[in-house]
């Protein structure tokens, strides 16, 4: 939310007292639906100031509430209120299960970048991305991996969002060069044991590599939320590259055993080396539930 100078240049809130708050979804203004930015802007200029009648999602709840926009200085009527109707970003893609064409991703969802919430998905695509660069990690400052999408390849669709990762179907294999010798189980929780594991990470365009972790603390009846391990990087070559968990290998596969067990989701800020893994379980019927 945010002032508006207007066209007297008064400063306006025309969103105050509405009700209206961060983190709320609008569906439609004056009976007509919103399915983007360009649709509120519109719709809320064609009012020419009068009354809008606005209504918005908080929480699964359908919500009405009205405002009176205020001309701006670059005479376009506004409501005070700044929208997103798109988020990008880069993510390591934890498995695909070739029966049901589905894919899992992240081990945690995608959240809005202001509020922390998660974002709702009406639709979206899966697509190839270039490993630009990585900044490693230190104590208080998260490492990162950089792509970039240019000259990317649709691969899928994304269809879920939830606390658990990012998941849908993949109808393009061609990019991902799958080998089905690859293949590997799911583990149960109760097979999974405290000490060593690895995991299966991407830090170069096109190059898988498994590299070594300890499993220090498993949290067997967590189903509330995505953090079921305690995870410690202990390979030297990917703390010498990364400085340990870094943003984008979020979706990363822990595998113990030869089975899959989970996937990266957290780092520790205070303890770049530590973070926190989902059950491969729980990502898995979320997985199955993709429509």
């Amino acid at each position: 939310m945010g002032e508006i100078e207007g066209s007297d240049h008064i400063q306006y809130k025309p969103y105050e007292n509405s009700g209206i708050k961060e983190g709320d979804r609008i569906i439609s203004i004056n009976q007509n639906t919103i399915t983007c930015t360009a649709d509120l802007v519109n719709e809320v200029n064609a009012s020419k100031g009068s009354k809008v009648d606005i209504q918005y999602i908080r929480e699964e709840e359908t919500l009405q509430t009205s405002i009176v926009p205020a001309k701006g200085t670059d005479n376009k009527y506004k409501l005070g209120l700044w929208v997103r109707d798109a988020a990008a970003g880069v993510g390591t893609v934890s498995f695909y299960e070739p029966e049901t064409k589905t894919f899992a991703a992240l081990g945690h969802g995608i959240q809005d970048v202001d509020t922390g919430q998660l974002l709702e998905i009406a639709k979206g695509d899966f697509v190839t991305t270039k490993i630009v660069s990585i900044i490693k990690g230190k104590k208080g400052i998260p490492g990162k991996i950089q792509g970039s999408i240019e000259n990317s390849t649709v691969i899928g669709q994304v269809s879920k969002n939830t606390e658990f990762g990012v998941f849908g179907t993949l109808n393009n294999t061609t990019s991902l060069n799958i080998n089905v010798n690859d293949a590997m189980e799911v583990a149960s929780r109760d097979e999974i044991k405290e000490g060593k594991a690895s995991i299966i990470c991407t830090l170069e365009d096109g190059k898988k590599k498994e590299y070594e972790v300890v499993i220090q603390k498993i949290y067997r009846n967590n189903n509330e939320n995505n953090k079921s391990m305690l995870i410690k990087v202990t390979d030297s070559e990917l703390l010498e590259k990364t400085g340990g968990i870094i943003q984008g290998m979020s979706g990363s596969p822990i595998i113990q055993n030869n089975k899959v067990v989970g996937a990266l989701t957290h780092v520790l800020v205070g303890d770049p080396e530590t973070g926190y893994g989902v059950f491969a379980d729980l990502m898995i019927k979320q997985s199955r539930e993709v429509q």
